[in-house]
């Protein structure tokens, strides 16, 4: 009884007690939950461990004292690899709601945790109670002159739950990272964009849309018949642009953020079959999109208004400077594994994709034909209030990393100098190759509508975007401009 009590007072009330702390110190300003929560624990873990140690009289009671203070431990290893196999390592599954409420004790920390998607506070908060607190009882133990009797059957049994518990949750755990990695998460646009899509937006005094030497041929004054646009990211500076050029007074009006708008090219796509856009910007439909508009009974109209180049990117520091298309093939159906594979360094491939039906990923699928795509990386990121997702990685650039995207959005758009543009079959993703279609993956951006539409300013509209106004403001936003 009395060892039970003791069990409850220290794993029990006591981190209940320091788990509050978290909230302090989140109020006080230390913003990171993850430090928020573990400073109080281990500080308070080892304190707690030493002073239960130190007050033990009795050298034949201190050993089954001990052992005692390792059970705590040993039952949360062991239900970390129970609960660890049952949700394949996600910590956003449902089921770590039962290992939360069997370690009630750091409830106030699963709470923030929780709100704050950080799931790994799971484990690591008892994890880094009880740890602290065996390492102060260690410390307590050295400071004494004697030393504990141990029953060797008892400690052998403990280190064995330990290491099988741990051990398990830890062999999940590597398995899992080498497809899912830590959240990185988008930090614009409301969580849609990658980039800052500020410096195009109509109503930045400060943008750099391209302007026409003269007032646009076209314009639209009514602002009910101005079209609503959205489309794929990379396609936004050129859809504002031609907005800014076409739409009147509407850098200074009061419905710029309802007809310009953006949501990235898998939710657009959604709104223009439901008919809350009226032209979408982004490349060719995939095939679930297209069966998508069948199922809506909506017949698209795509109209071609610039050229783009679909490209594969890696670090600087690879020597790897060309690919065939058949290696491309090879290395995002898995078959392909080592950069060692095509003379470069011995060194997995971390290859990146994008969301399905999202343009890029499209035209990997169309690039990839009858070969089928290996499972993507994934990460956790946090879902706002209550738990976390899992959603495809966005690219990172790892020195054995290999990634995609569209030339402008790589180069203009979102410049990063830190990744070098891939040439395919020895073909380089030049202007002129774009132009000529020399270059193998040469793509167009088109502006897609609806046919029965009744706005009667979209086909004029397109008709200008086709026009020379039109081009000339595709070419310098960094687009190659159709023939």
């Amino acid at each position: 009884m009395k060892n039970a009590w003791s069990l409850l007072i220290y794993f029990g009330f006591i981190p209940f007690g320091l788990s509050f702390l978290t909230f302090i110190l989140m109020s006080a300003g230390l913003d990171e939950v993850m430090l928020a929560s573990m400073l109080p624990l281990i500080i308070g873990g080892s304190v707690i461990g030493y002073i239960a140690v130190s007050k033990q009289k009795f050298r034949n009671q201190l050993g089954t004292r001990i052992s005692l203070f390792f059970i705590p431990a040993a039952y949360t290893a062991l239900l970390w690899a129970i609960f660890m196999l049952i949700s394949s390592g996600f910590y956003g599954a449902d089921a770590w709601f039962i290992f939360a409420v069997s370690h009630i004790a750091f409830a106030p920390i699963y709470l923030m945790a929780s709100l704050m998607g950080v799931g790994s506070l799971f484990i690591w908060a008892p994890v880094a109670y009880e740890l602290s607190f065996l390492l102060g009882a260690l410390l307590a133990i050295g400071l004494r002159r004697e030393r504990p009797v141990f029953r060797g059957k008892q400690l052998l049994v403990i280190a064995a739950v330990l290491f099988i518990g741990f051990g398990t949750g830890a062999v999940i755990q590597w398995q899992r990272s080498q497809t899912v990695l830590p959240s990185y998460g988008f930090d614009y646009g409301g969580g849609y964009s990658s980039t800052d899509l500020t410096p195009y937006e109509v109503t930045n005094p400060d943008n750099k849309l391209p302007k026409l030497d003269s007032p646009s041929s076209f314009t639209i004054k009514n602002q009910k018949d101005m079209p609503v646009l959205d489309g794929a990211e990379a396609a936004f500076p050129v859809y504002s642009a031609f907005a800014n050029a076409t739409y009147e007074n509407i850098s200074k009006s009061n419905v710029s953020g309802e007809k310009v708008t953006f949501t990235n090219t898998i939710y657009a796509y959604e709104r223009l079959l439901s008919k809350d856009v009226d032209i979408y910007f982004g490349a060719e439909p995939s095939e679930e999109q297209l069966k998508m508009a069948e199922r809506a009974g909506k017949e698209l109209v795509m109209t071609p208004i610039g050229k783009e180049a679909f490209v594969f990117f890696v670090n600087p520091d690879n020597k790897i400077d060309n690919l065939s298309v058949t290696e491309i093939q090879g290395i995002y159906s898995g078959k392909i594994k080592n950069w060692s594979e095509l003379k470069g360094k011995n060194e997995r491939i971390i290859a990146f994709q994008r969301p399905k039906n999202s343009g890029s990923q499209t035209l990997l699928e169309k690039i990839m034909g009858d070969t089928a795509i290996m499972n993507p990386l994934k990460e956790e990121v946090p879902a706002g209030m209550g738990g976390i997702m899992e959603e495809v990685a966005d690219y990172r650039n790892y020195n054995n990393a290999i990634g995609f995207s569209f030339r402008f959005f790589a180069t203009g758009m979102n410049p990063n100098p830190d990744i070098k543009l891939l040439a395919i079959d020895g073909i380089e993703p030049s202007p002129e190759n774009i132009s000529s279609g020399k270059y193998p993956f040469t793509a167009s951006l088109y502006a897609i509508t609806l046919k029965d539409n009744p706005n009667p300013v979209i086909t004029p509209f397109l008709e200008w975007m086709t026009g020379p106004e039109g081009q000339q403001i595709v070419e310098e936003i960094g687009y190659i401009k159709q023939q």
